[in-house]
């Protein structure tokens, strides 16, 4: 019986590679691709999911059609008043939603807009009494919706993406009334552009620097011309006068910060280690600490009395435009033209946070003087961040322009000064934009030269002074006779919401 098998063996191993070669070819085609699902498999498959993680949106599209229902069922009870008492209010809500509609930025994923307006309803109507109008449902299907427990109106925009409801509800801010600004005096005295400018904290004076290489003291009263100093051999970028210390510091594009002392009316120090122009200056409010930055893309920290760099802030790549202090954190801030803000811990000389939300060269920011804010300008946006996380509140848009300096008063009033010589100013919660200046360049200038490269409140926050690149400054005070009445805000609604760009 052994012998037997032995002699079949060959036979039934032939037999199996047989089969194998056989099957490989068969199969040969669909090697590496995985078996097909089954339709009615993969169906139940999406179908739990969908109920498991998409639950709760089912329950709109109910809602939907029981406000369709009720829709109907309120439009018999209205037909049948001879008299409905918020019918014509509801139709002036329904125009002037759709006027303002008009004006609001088109989102293209986001077609469906409702508006939720707080009135007393007639007896017919329940606590939460949803009205349609035929002509919007059969646009856009925009509902709007009546609560007679609140007083309140606010916009909310939702959206189908899918079958998933979106919501953004956006706040509406009245803007406070602001007087008007008018030009009060153009005082001349400089050869080339007013790059800078500066008032003295007692408020007697105020200081600017020049491209004809020298700074000069005004007296602000008068706008009488008091004092030129010298020593600068290229354009003067900034100039700061210490609240703490006689003393006035100023930079330039011949890579040197100097020191001057307004007692005896000459430079005393002068900081040496930038490796190109500088271009801004900041002070710190509570210590002997002096910022700089320029064309080397670093700041770098003095102690003013011993002349010695303390840091040297890394980081950005291309030019610092912008640099300011505060007492708290954090305590450095600067713009660059990367387009990025950077804050800084001044005791470790480490970066804390950098923001990128800005598209173009950051040029002018400034602190709050009253709130724990600050406010950056490009050529994008002007943006409102908090400290001390550099948290970003919103954007102030509208001026269309390379700004080149930004100030805020005590009164909420912000102004942003631009390269094309216009002037706005904002209401600073709202964002409104009350008033809009373009400036004029002064007999024997050409056109061209009407760009405004700084720009500063006085101490008493009623007088504004610019330096603009006909070689002028010129100085604006509030319009005594303006009242609301004779300079109403425009009827717009003023929206800002906590949009990350």
């Amino acid at each position: 019986m052994s012998e037997e098998l032995v002699t079949l063996y060959p036979t039934l191993e032939s037999n199996c590679e047989d089969l194998v070669l056989s099957s490989k070819k068969l199969f040969q085609a669909q090697q590496g691709k995985g078996v097909p699902e089954f339709y009615e498999t993969l169906k139940l498959k999406i179908n739990t999911k969908v109920n498991y993680e998409y639950s709760n949106v089912t329950k709109s599209n109910e809602l939907a059609d029981s406000l369709h229902q009720e829709f109907e069922n309120i439009q018999t009870e209205i037909k049948d008043q001879k008299k409905p008492e918020n019918k014509r209010q509801i139709d002036k809500i329904i125009e002037d939603y759709q006027k303002d509609k008009q004006k609001e930025t088109k989102l293209s994923k986001l077609p469906q807009q409702f508006l939720k307006f707080d009135e007393k309803t007639s007896a017919t109507q329940t606590n939460n009494t949803y009205i349609q109008n035929e002509k919007q449902i059969a646009q856009n299907k925009s509902l709007v919706a009546v609560n007679p427990n609140e007083h309140q109106l606010s916009v909310i925009e939702p959206a189908r993406l899918g079958t998933v409801m979106v919501q953004k509800i956006k706040k509406i801010i009245k803007p406070e009334w602001h007087a008007p600004w008018k030009l009060m005096r153009v005082i001349s005295g400089h050869h080339g552009w007013v790059r800078c400018i500066a008032v003295d904290p007692g408020n007697q004076f105020f200081v600017t620097g020049s491209s004809d290489r020298t700074i000069k003291f005004w007296d602000l009263a008068t706008g009488n011309l008091k004092l030129t100093f010298t020593g600068h051999i290229s354009t003067i970028r900034s100039v700061i006068v210490s609240a703490r210390h006689p003393y006035l510091f100023s930079c330039a594009e011949d890579k040197t910060v100097k020191c001057w002392d307004l007692e005896q009316n000459k430079m005393i120090r002068d900081y040496h280690g930038h490796l190109s122009g500088v271009y801004s200056l900041a002070l710190h409010p509570t210590l002997d600490v002096l910022v700089s930055g320029g064309r080397d893309s670093v700041c770098r920290v003095w102690d003013i009395r011993a002349r010695q760099q303390i840091h040297v802030l890394e980081g950005h790549t291309n030019t610092i435009d912008s640099i300011i202090c505060q007492e708290f954190e954090p305590q450095i801030v600067s713009g660059s033209q990367d387009s990025m803000i950077k804050m800084w811990d001044m005791t470790s000389g480490k970066c804390i946070s950098t923001l990128t939300n800005h598209k173009k060269s950051v040029r002018a920011m400034a602190f709050h003087p009253l709130e724990y804010t600050f406010c950056s300008a490009a050529s994008d946006n002007l943006k409102v961040w908090k400290c001390p996380e550099g948290t970003f509140l919103r954007n102030i848009s509208g001026h269309n322009a390379m700004i080149n300096s930004v100030a805020i008063n005590r009164n909420n009033v912000l102004a942003s000064a631009a390269d094309n010589g216009s002037l706005y100013f904002w209401d600073w919660k709202s964002g409104y934009n009350f008033q809009q200046i373009n400036t004029i360049a002064q007999p024997g200038s050409i056109a061209a030269e009407n760009g405004i490269f700084c720009c500063t409140f006085d101490q008493s926050q009623m007088r504004f002074l610019t330096g603009e690149c006909d070689k002028s400054i010129k100085m604006y005070k509030e319009d005594e006779t303006a009242t609301p009445e004779t300079h109403p805000i425009d009827d717009i609604r003023i929206e800002y919401a906590n949009q990350n760009y």
